[in-house]
């Protein structure tokens, strides 16, 4: 069962995104900023993370860089997930080290197929 790191700072989003992944047998831990987010992933490991943008303090941009240039956690995989929904913050996202963009309010099947590809699923 993959552990998945859900980085976002919307009790209401993590609640729908939590209960969507444990659904399809994913364990969920999450953190409520970028800098915890970044914590997490080295203390956690998780097989892959979901990052929000939008953040008070460090954003999910600033986050997801640190996480893919730490060779201790530069190898999870992570899905922006984020109400920005321009083609830039896109092409931004992925070159700040995120493999995935999806856009909220995050659609099921979408995000799924997002992870399962990421993870070999």
């Amino acid at each position: 069962m993959a552990n998945i790191l859900i980085v976002d700072d919307s009790p209401t989003e993590l609640h729908v995104l939590t209960t969507m992944l444990e659904k399809h047998g994913f364990s969920v831990v999450s953190a409520s900023n970028g800098e915890d987010g970044v914590e997490k992933a080295k203390t956690d490991k998780p097989d892959l993370i979901l990052m929000d943008v939008v953040m008070p303090g460090m954003n999910g941009f600033q986050a997801a860089r640190q996480i893919s240039n730490d060779p201790e956690t530069g190898d999870i995989p992570i899905i922006i997930v984020s109400t920005k929904d321009q083609e830039t913050d896109k092409m931004w996202g992925l070159r700040q080290g995120a493999k995935g963009y999806v856009t909220k309010p995050a659609q099921e099947k979408e995000l799924i197929s997002t992870i399962n590809s990421l993870l070999g699923g």
